[in-house]
């Protein structure tokens, strides 16, 4: 383990040095390509040998490092859980190595600084990997504040637009909101504890009432950094706007670094939880799913449906964690392991097809300039790599297999049919909803992807961006291959990746899933053989040989038939009608039109057709967000009227401001004595 410690060691070092070479950028611009990202690229190297020598090995490994204040030094532990978290982020880091020196190479002829880009990059990684490694919750904090605020610059990154700007303020506004929850998640733990270290808020002994409050600011302040519904406003406003490497970091890696977050705290700091907590989370995980699926399948902006995407996913997520809340608290210790391997796959997944639908979206708005789904089409003659890797991201996120995602959605149904086995009657009626509400959502996410591949790639080119579009360079595209490849590997051998997961519910939990590997690596059996199983190398052979069939099939047709007649060629008879062009399509807003028409409740929808002075009719459609009219705009009122009043205390007399300091001083002293 000190060797897997020393590896994360040099990942932050390295994630430092590239914010630091990114400063000689003002004068060399082809610095962040040519010594930056690569450095990144390296980081995540390091991070991923680290996280996969803790998960093997399987122990724990703490140190002090000098830094901090003299009475409260930095703690840094490397454990199981950790460990899986540092392999996330250095897998998707990697493959962002690889993408990102292409892509940047467009910023050096702008006006945007590249210094800037480079270095908020740099920190933002080191923040998120000290997050991970923080033994306390000083240096948790301090980690957390450096990834938020490095992610603040990176969304503000081309501020010279109005919506950018206020993005990146929603963003900023949100993120302290949620650190301030849980800080004070963490002086609760502390209040009864005798220190700041993690080992000393483990040992905390919390009445009831007080570790229910800890839970719910926990909930809600890494919720929202999760981005859970209703507190989920900032991610489709922030994550669009982002550069696109940026955008696959924070979507694949920052999320689920909101879920480690939540884990360490409700599963290892707190330990002991009632039932109610997984009901709780489960519910808001279901809603998370619905919601942000239906909101995706509504959206034509590519990367902003994306962004709505990972809702649904983190809403997936929190569905298992909720399970495994449950049937932990009512002692199925097993099966409570079974759903948080389920979460932690599908956090491993999630990173995986979302970076790579990121990189894809990127290498799209790189050669067309063009995220709208009714601007694109025909983009698979033009980008093939790009078309291929983004088809195994669609059929990844879609939960087809072999794919990975299929594996993750797999295990958290198995999870969920077992609910028959608790006693409670409230729960086995609860759980069977969610199931159905996983199920749809899964329905719905297939749809989304079909509208998003049918559109974009296939047909004719809808404008003159699109219709000039050219492949990318090999970088983007070996960024993009490795996760693709990633996404097969981890659908078609889950047996083994579930035996590196294994670790942390062994480590966390007490326990693991001695019956996920019981006929061997070609087969996995989560609950038992008896139950279930799941061979993705059989389904691969299965699915290749009926390839093979069909295509010998047609081959033996065709040699066997007819001798071949020389036919002429000519257009279709078209019944009198125009020929075919581009706005004949299916456009991504008509393909969501019954879903619309059905779930319309759910967003405020704004309609209008007005006729043009040539005499054409011109369509105007806007989705907006209900959870802003039902919650925060009353916020926002409600702090502009208090504002208003506040202003009220600003009477330019010095009298009356030494009044107020007197009556504030003696209300100090009174609460004090």
């Amino acid at each position: 383990m000190e060797q897997a410690l020393a590896l994360a060691g040099l990942a932050v070092v390295l994630a430092l040095a590239s914010a630091l070479v990114s400063l000689l950028a003002r004068r060399v611009p082809a610095t962040l390509r040519l010594a930056a990202t690569p450095l990144l690229g390296l980081a995540g190297l390091a991070a991923l040998a680290a996280g996969l020598i803790a998960l093997v090995l399987g122990g724990t490994i703490q140190t002090t490092l000098p830094l901090g204040l003299p009475w409260l030094p930095w703690h840094v532990r490397l454990d199981a859980l950790a460990g899986f978290f540092l392999l996330l982020i250095g897998v998707v880091t990697c493959a962002v190595g690889l993408y990102a020196p292409a892509y940047v190479r467009g910023f050096e002829h702008g006006h945007d600084s590249l210094a800037a880009l480079g270095g908020f990059s740099g920190l933002f990684l080191t923040g998120m990997l000290m997050v991970v490694l923080a033994d306390d919750a000083f240096l948790f904090m301090v980690a957390w504040e450096l990834m938020s605020l490095s992610s603040y610059f990176l969304v503000a990154y081309h501020h010279e637009h109005s919506a950018n700007r206020r993005a990146a303020f929603l963003y900023l506004l949100m993120a302290h909101v949620g650190g301030l929850m849980i800080l004070l998640g963490y002086g609760v733990l502390a209040a009864f504890g005798t220190g700041f270290s993690f080992s000393e808020l483990r040992a905390a002994e919390l009445p009831p009432i007080w570790a229910g409050v800890a839970f719910a600011l926990a909930f809600m302040g890494f919720g929202m950094k999760a981005g859970l519904v209703p507190l989920h406003a900032w991610l489709p406003e922030a994550h669009p706007v982002a550069p696109s490497h940026i955008s696959a970091l924070m979507s694949g890696v920052m999320l689920k670094v909101a879920v480690y977050g939540f884990i360490r705290f409700v599963f290892d700091l707190i330990g002991q939880f009632p039932w109610q907590w997984g009901v709780v989370v489960l519910i808001i995980g279901c809603l998370s799913a619905l919601f942000g699926v239906l909101a995706a399948l509504l959206q034509t902006d590519l990367k902003r449906l994306l962004a709505y995407s990972s809702v649904e996913n983190l809403g997936i997520i929190f569905i298992g964690l909720g399970l495994s809340l449950v049937f932990l608290s009512t002692g199925y210790r097993s099966l409570g392991a079974l759903a948080f391997v389920a979460a932690l796959y599908h956090c491993l997944n999630h990173a995986l097809f979302k970076g790579l639908l990121f990189l894809g979206a990127g290498a799209i708005l790189h050669s067309t300039h063009e995220r709208d789904l009714d601007q694109m089409g025909g983009l698979l003659r033009r980008k093939p790599w790009t078309g291929l890797f983004f088809l195994v991201g669609v059929l990844s996120i879609s939960a087809l297999p072999p794919f990975n995602g299929f594996v993750s959605e797999w295990l958290t149904f198995q999870a969920a049919l077992q609910a028959w086995q608790l006693q409670s009657g409230v729960l086995r009626s609860l759980i069977p909803i969610a199931s159905a509400v996983l199920a749809l959502t899964g329905a719905l996410v297939a749809v989304t992807f079909v509208k998003v591949y049918g559109v974009a790639f296939l047909g004719q080119a809808r404008s003159r961006h699109v219709r000039r579009a050219r492949p990318g360079p090999w970088g983007m595209q070996a960024g993009q291959g490795f996760l693709a490849l990633l996404c097969l590997l981890l659908g078609v051998f889950p047996t083994w990746v579930i035996g590196l997961i294994d670790a942390v519910p062994r480590a966390i939990l007490g326990g693991g899933l001695p019956q996920a590997s019981a006929y061997g690596w070609l087969w996995l059996t989560p609950v038992s053989p008896q139950t279930a199983s799941y061979s993705g190398p059989l389904i691969v052979l299965m699915l290749a040989g009926i390839g093979l069939t069909v295509f010998w099939g047609l081959n033996y047709l065709w040699s066997r038939g007819a001798p071949v007649r020389w036919i002429r060629r000519s257009d279709a008879w078209d019944c009198g009608f125009a020929p075919p062009s581009p706005r004949m399509q299916y456009t991504a807003t008509a393909f969501a039109q019954p879903i619309r028409r059905v779930f319309g409740l759910l967003f405020q929808i704004d309609e209008t057709m007005t006729r043009q002075e040539d005499g054409t009719l011109r369509h105007r459609l806007h989705i907006g967000d209900r959870f802003w009219g039902l919650l925060y705009l009353p916020i926002a009122r409600a702090v502009e009227s208090a504002a208003r009043r506040v202003v009220l205390l600003q009477s330019g007399s010095v009298r009356v401001y030494l009044g107020w300091t007197l009556a504030t001083l003696v209300g100090l002293l009174w609460i004090i004595t």
